[in-house]
């Protein structure tokens, strides 16, 4: 069975009044993402022994395997992104009550969560990934990874929001301008509703 792009959630002019045009999500969903699926699938085409598992499985299987590294990038790739489309909304910015009690007990607010989510998104060297996650103690935290890389493979906790910080993901909208995305995120585009589905 095939992996397939997911649709997203909204309309590709949905996020346009929120700082996400209509041009960056047709390149960035339609063709990055279509891409790592497509290449996905073409190495789950020739390895026998990938085919019938689910794509956590194969981001599990191939991390940190140097022989396998790009089949780690494309379904770490396409395992970030479908994270990221369901981690965006029309309606973001908004912190469920449970969740903003969880931040202010383990950041001391909210707003230290955000500065905290953004120190790690803006200090990604290159390209790469910030995330909200959920400890295996049950803690949040923030950590970045590089690349493709992410909580899932390294293990350091469940992923309740996930932030790329490739610049395909903002350069129409913002240039050069990382720090500004990063708090367009946090304050006008967070699902912060899913982020509060992920929480055990």
């Amino acid at each position: 069975m095939a992996f397939e792009l997911p649709a997203l959630n909204f309309a590709h002019s949905a996020l346009e009044d929120r700082g996400m045009s209509t041009e960056t999500l047709e390149l960035h969903h339609d063709k990055h993402h279509q891409a790592y699926v497509t290449a996905l699938n073409g190495f789950v085409e020739k390895n026998a022994d990938l085919q019938g598992k689910t794509l956590e499985e194969i981001v599990t299987a191939t991390y940190g395997d140097a022989e396998r590294e790009g089949i780690f990038n494309q379904a770490g790739q396409h395992w970030n992104h479908i994270h990221f489309w369901n981690a965006l909304s029309p309606e973001g910015g908004r912190i469920p009550g449970a969740l903003e009690t969880k931040l202010n007990a383990d950041f001391g607010s909210v707003d230290a969560f955000k500065q905290a989510f953004k120190t790690a998104a803006t200090g990604q060297f290159g390209s790469g990934w910030a995330w909200l996650i959920q400890k295996p103690d049950g803690s949040l935290g923030v950590t970045k990874t590089p690349n493709g890389v992410n909580p899932l493979a390294t293990g350091e906790g469940t992923a309740l929001l996930g932030l790329d910080v490739w610049e395909h993901s903002y350069y129409v909208d913002f240039r050069n301008r990382r720090p500004d995305y990063v708090d367009n995120f946090l304050d006008r585009l967070a699902n912060y509703e899913f982020a509060a589905a992920n929480l055990s």
